[in-house]
């Protein structure tokens, strides 16, 4: 049976990475094809400066925004694991959805969604305590704020039971684990460096509404969003290659923010 292609799905990247002087991918050109913007909080990366100019340039394109929290870890850019209790990372969410919400709303352009930053994001997937943790945090900072979830994740089954707007998302450029987690990116396959193979992984994933792990395994799931990590080199080619190959296979790309 062939599957039926969604109408429309959601490109979104994690954007405003920089800190300081210091700059992470290609913000700019990212925001031209992207149809959502994860804007990094201050913490793992980002800073008031960088978080609002990128608030403005996505509010010029027609870009929705979300916030994208991870733990403190500007050494090791958010992908370390840190020793944090449910009740700091429920406060650490929080903190940093707050931040999100003052910036933008200063650029006139608010955030619509949370989405968690890489190492906080991965544990989210598979431990319910940091899961509940963000939800409380969502929901408590503004009900309102959809939650944008790794697809088969603690995360997206509990934000789902909170009563939150949930969309599912997968990524275009890194390879799963048999449960549907992502491959720790120190183990082979974990990352797909050349855009063409991580645009046909996507368009499967789009097309047969289902993941396929490094072994092989097919997990069904809906796809509401797919991610393009902007601190690649290779982004701006796949994501504008990607939005070329579904625009040619009758897949318009929307924000997945106000969707029923």
């Amino acid at each position: 049976m062939t599957a039926v292609l969604p109408r429309a799905v959601d490109l979104n990247a994690d954007l405003g990475e920089g800190f300081g002087a210091y700059r992470m991918g290609d913000d700019a050109a990212l925001l031209d094809v992207v149809t959502s913007a994860n804007v990094a909080c201050g913490l793992h990366a980002g800073d008031p400066e960088i978080m609002a100019e990128t608030f403005r340039l996505a509010k010029a394109g027609g870009v929705t925004v979300g916030a994208h929290p991870g733990f403190p870890d500007l050494w090791g850019f958010g992908r370390r694991v840190l020793p944090y209790s449910a009740g700091e990372i429920e406060r650490l969410v929080a903190y940093q959805i707050g931040a999100a919400a003052a910036l933008s709303a200063l650029a006139g352009h608010p955030i619509a969604y949370v989405k968690l930053h890489g190492a906080l994001a991965n544990l989210a997937v598979v431990d319910p305590d940091v899961a509940a943790a963000s939800v409380r945090a969502i929901k408590a900072v503004d009900a309102s704020l959809a939650c944008l979830a790794i697809a088969h994740g603690k995360q997206e089954r509990l934000a789902r039971d909170a009563g939150l707007h949930t969309y599912s998302e997968v990524y275009a450029d890194r390879g799963y684990q048999d449960d549907g987690s992502l491959m720790p990116r120190n183990r082979p396959g974990a990352f797909i460096h050349d855009p063409a193979e991580a645009v046909e992984r996507a368009c499967r994933m789009v097309e047969a509404g289902e993941i396929v792990s490094v072994g092989g395994k097919t997990l069904p799931t809906s796809v509401d969003s797919i991610c393009v990590h902007g601190d690649s080199p290779t982004a701006v080619v796949t994501a504008r290659l990607l939005a070329e190959r579904l625009a040619a296979e009758g897949v318009a790309f929307a924000p997945f923010a106000g969707k029923p």
